[in-house]
């Protein structure tokens, strides 16, 4: 079979006004809780994408760590080319795919950085060795060998000890949602999609052609 010939009928479920909540961060609430309950593999896991200050792009999969009516949470090394494309152009989008529920949700919107004591808090809820590795991984730079990145960890776990402190260069990232669209999979490729816009006071919320 070739590639032209993969494809999923959708079916699963449908999304409708009369039944998606007025609020979009109370329907991914929504949504969240059934992927979880669904078992979905890391249902967690998102594609976040930046630009540089030149426009050009760059995306990869990383983990939401916390959201509310402020935005969605995730955490990094601020000198990785995430943070550094961020520091140039702090703007975002965030992929979630629940494949197993046909769903996705995508947000978009400028980018802030959290606050240092909610940086710490989630630092010191980390296990030892993620905590160690963030000291010891100069992320996105290139180096000489995975030899070398392991003798890294092992002088930061002597240096640092079982209580080390969050690194000045490592800390969390806030997505402000100012877009926030739902895709529910249908028949024909005749998908449900609703997007909410920021609006003055409020959400406005659209229904999309597929």
């Amino acid at each position: 079979m070739s590639i032209a010939d993969l494809r999923t009928e959708y079916k699963r479920g449908a999304l409708d006004e009369a039944h998606a909540d007025a609020d979009p961060i109370k329907q991914f609430a929504r949504w969240f809780d059934e992927a979880r309950a669904a078992e979905v593999a890391e249902p967690n896991a998102m594609v976040l994408a930046t630009a540089d200050h030149s426009g050009r792009p760059s995306a990869r999969v990383v983990l939401l760590k916390g959201f509310d009516e402020r935005g969605f949470v995730f955490f990094t090394n601020y000198e990785s080319r995430k943070g550094v494309e961020l520091a140039a152009n702090p703007h975002a989008a965030l992929l979630f795919f629940w494949p197993e529920l046909e769903r996705q949700v995508r947000i978009e919107g400028p980018v802030e950085r959290v606050a240092e004591r909610e940086s710490d808090e989630y630092f010191r809820s980390r296990p030892l060795a993620s905590r160690i590795g963030a000291w010891a991984s100069p992320q996105s730079r290139v180096i000489a060998s995975r030899a070398w990145l392991m003798a890294r960890a092992a002088e930061m776990g002597l240096r640092h000890g079982t209580n080390p402190s969050r690194p000045p260069f490592w800390g969390g990232y806030r997505v402000l949602p100012q877009a926030v669209e739902f895709w529910q999979g249908r028949p024909s490729r005749l998908h449900d999609r609703l997007r909410y816009t920021r609006a003055e006071g409020g959400w406005m919320r659209e229904r999309l052609a597929p």
